[in-house]
Order: structure tokens, then sequence, then C-alpha cells
């Protein structure tokens, strides 16, 4: 009896079965698919954080800046602040990511699920309806948590650019907090949230749109879902190509929405002399004039591999979740 639901859990996790196949927010074990997920994603996030500080100071550093390129930079942050100044606003991010995540998983599951079901009543073929639904989902997932990240962000990427020429010095988390609200309101800790939305929605939809239909194309190319019916991929298969399709979906992402990722940063952390807050289109107008359009490119190397890195981390622990809190049948 136990043998049919893990065989049907395992080609859900697989993706290599119809889309209403997948393992669905239904499904889960909601408490455990919570407290387990904030502890995975926790430590997965704690050995990505250096890339993201690497990332965000190349994309505020000014044009002539010694360490331009990621491996000088970090050596330079390594010799000149210790181990510690890669990890610059990370107690902050970590406790602020637990509600932020929580917010994101409700939004993206409830909304993959409503989706794919909509999804069957279309003639597309099986990718394009992973696509739709994973893409929708990932669009709507950041719009709900943004309220929730964007303040995070703004204080993180402030304290991650500490030490660099124009960055202003806090006394940890808290002063850089009472700072912005003394300097701006609360106005200031959502800074760039107009662009954070711009930015972090495309980018989930690419990554998630991007990564739902690359597994099933992988799948297929593998002879899986066809009408021969073939023997269940085993576990190290099933980690593989979700890797690839994080990797693949990484790629894409990043690709996609680098330079509104590299103005987000700036408009968040950096000021314009003489003008006050600055704008969007200041941002972008100071931008290329200093650099040209390959400016707005800067980081795309340590954000393609954060993002891929992150992606295939991210995404082969989020299945392993998923499949870890599917409720006992």
């Amino acid at each position: 009896m136990a043998a049919a639901p893990v065989a049907h859990q395992r080609r859900a996790a697989a993706g290599v079965a119809l889309p209403q196949a997948e393992i669905n927010w239904d499904r889960l074990d909601k408490t455990k698919f919570f407290l387990v997920g904030a502890g995975l994603f926790s430590g997965v996030s704690g050995l990505l954080y250096p890339i993201s500080v690497i990332k965000t100071r190349m994309q505020v550093a000014r044009a002539d800046t010694v360490h331009t390129t990621a491996p000088a930079l970090f050596k330079h942050i390594l010799r000149s602040e210790g181990v510690l100044g890669l990890y610059r606003g990370f107690g902050l991010v970590i406790s602020g990511a637990i509600p932020s995540r929580v917010v994101f998983m409700t939004a993206l599951e409830t909304t993959k699920a409503s989706t794919l079901k909509v999804t069957e009543k279309l003639d597309v073929s099986e990718a394009t309806a992973a696509a739709m639904a994973n893409g929708l989902a990932g669009l709507c997932s950041s719009l709900a948590s943004q309220s929730v990240f964007v303040p995070i962000d703004v204080v993180s990427q402030r304290l991650m650019v500490q030490g660099t020429p124009g960055s202003h010095q806090y006394n940890g988390t808290m002063d850089a907090i009472r700072t912005i609200l003394r300097n701006d309101g609360v106005r200031g800790l959502y800074r760039g949230f107009g662009m954070s939305v711009l930015t972090y929605s495309p980018s989930n939809a690419v990554w998630w749109a991007a990564y739902g239909s690359s597994q099933r194309v992988i799948w297929r190319k593998l002879g899986y879902g066809g009408e021969v019916e073939k023997e269940l991929p085993s576990t190290g298969e099933v980690v593989l190509v979700q890797a690839l399709g994080g990797v693949i979906a990484g790629a894409c992402s990043a690709v996609a929405t680098t330079p509104m990722d590299t103005v987000k940063t700036r408009l968040q952390v950096m000021a314009h002399e003489g003008e006050g807050r600055p704008t969007i289109k200041q941002t972008v107008k100071l931008l290329h004039k200093q650099e040209g359009w390959r400016g707005f490119y800067k980081g795309l190397g340590p954000r393609f591999f954060s993002m891929s890195l992150w992606g295939t981390s991210m995404i082969t622990t989020y299945e392993f979740l998923k499949r870890l809190s599917v409720k006992d049948e």
C-alpha cells in the first residue's frame, strides 16, 4: 500500500508527470514545511551571503575604484575587515528573512496550484503550462513579500558597503535603522521600493518560469513523460535535473535583470550631492554618464554566480523540503 504514494511523490518531485502531479499546497504539512524550511534556508543563506556582499560593493563602486573584480574585492575585504566583513548585515537578513519567506512560499505554492488548474483547460504543452504557472507564482510571491523584504534589503545593503569610499559608517544594525529614520523617516526604509518591485518581481517570474519549463524539457529529453513508461529515476538523477534547472534559471534571470538590480542598489545606498533624495531617473542618468551602458552590468559575474549557485542550492533544498513535508497518506 505504501509503494504507490512514494512512487507518486518521486514522480511529482522529478517533474516527469503532467503538471497536476506536482506536490501541491494541499498535500503539504504546513507546520513542518515552515519550521524545517526556516532552518534549511538559513543555512543556505549563510553559505552564500558573502557573494551578495561582493556583488553589492561592486555595484556601488566608483569608476576609479582600485578593486574592480570580484576576486580582488574578496581579498581586499578579507585583508582589511576580516571574515566578518563578508557578513555585514547578515544577522538582520536572517531574522527578517523568516517572515519574508513565509509570505513568499505561501504565495508561491497557492498561486502555482491555482494556475496549474487553469492551464489544464488550455491547449498548451507541459513545458509551457509549467512556465506559465511557475512564472505567475514567482511574480505574485515576490510582490507579496516585498513589503517585508525591502526595509531589510535597504539596511543590510547600507551595512554591506561600509568601508567603501563615501559610505556612511554605522555602529551596528540598530544605529543604521535609527540613522535612516532620523534622516529620511519611514520612507527611507522603503527607498527603492518601486525599483525593488521592478527588479525582484520580473526576476522571480523569469527564474521560476525558466526552472519550471527547463525541468520538463530536460526530463522529456531523457525519455520520461512519453508514451513509453520508463523506470522511475533515481534520487541522484532527480537532484541533478533540479540542479541543472536551477543553473539555467539563474542564467536567464541574471542576464535579464542585472541592469535593474544595479540601479536599485545604487538608489538604496547612494546619494547625489546637492540633489537630495535621488530618483530612479537621476540614478540612471548619472550611472550612464559616469560609466556608459557597461555600468548597468556591473556585478553581472557575481550576480550570475550567486543566482545560479543560490538557485541550484535553493531549489534542491526546496524540493527536498516539499518531499519531506508531504502529509502521510
